[in-house]
């Protein structure tokens, strides 16, 4: 909690911040701010534009899940958890960075990553795990493995109408088997 001498140094910036602000256009005001909030690396997205994502500079690499998500366009759960584990292996913040991953993680980072989250989110693991992408590290709880970081690092994104090959077609079977005729002797 500020002390009574930080609130009031709060309040005072404040105050000059809406002091020199004032008579300038919204579109100038806005201008201002995110010139403000850059110098001192702070994120801004203003009420008035809540959906618009800045655009982002092709040459950085994204920190966030949703960037990551969005970069390499995974098209199953499957893919999606390699993501996941990779975000939190690699890029995560150091705070927030771990080798294993588990259904609670899978949930949390689909939110995260504005991604549809599973009924199951610890089956996705388990089928990540039948896929060939993950092991096993101990009960629940899954590393993503070498097979797993090259689909997230050189296999993704897809090419265009390219599916990943743990997605099998289900072909029918038709009635092509003939029934041998028994003979009567």
């Amino acid at each position: 909690m500020p002390t009574d001498e930080q609130l009031k140094s709060i309040g005072q910036a404040i105050d000059g911040v809406i002091s020199a602000l004032t008579g300038l256009t919204n579109e100038t005001q806005l201008v201002a701010i995110r010139a403000a909030c850059d110098h001192f690396k702070l994120s801004f997205v203003s009420k008035s534009e809540p959906d618009k994502i800045p655009p982002k500079d092709p040459l950085k690499p994204p920190t966030d899940i949703r960037g990551l998500k969005e970069n390499k366009l995974p098209n199953s759960n499957i893919e999606m958890a390699c993501v996941v584990a990779y975000y939190l292996e690699h890029i995560a913040a150091q705070s927030e960075r771990k080798a294993r991953i588990n259904g609670n993680d899978i949930k949390k980072y689909f939110i995260q990553g504005d991604y549809p989250v599973p009924k199951a989110p610890h089956q996705v693991l388990v089928d990540a795990k039948a896929a060939g992408y993950f092991d096993q590290a101990e009960r629940g709880s899954y590393k993503l493995n070498a097979v797993g970081y090259n689909l997230v690092v050189h296999t993704l994104p897809r090419e265009s109408g390219v599916t990943s090959r743990h997605r099998k077609s289900v072909i029918p079977k038709t009635g092509s088997r003939k029934k041998k005729k028994r003979r009567i002797s």
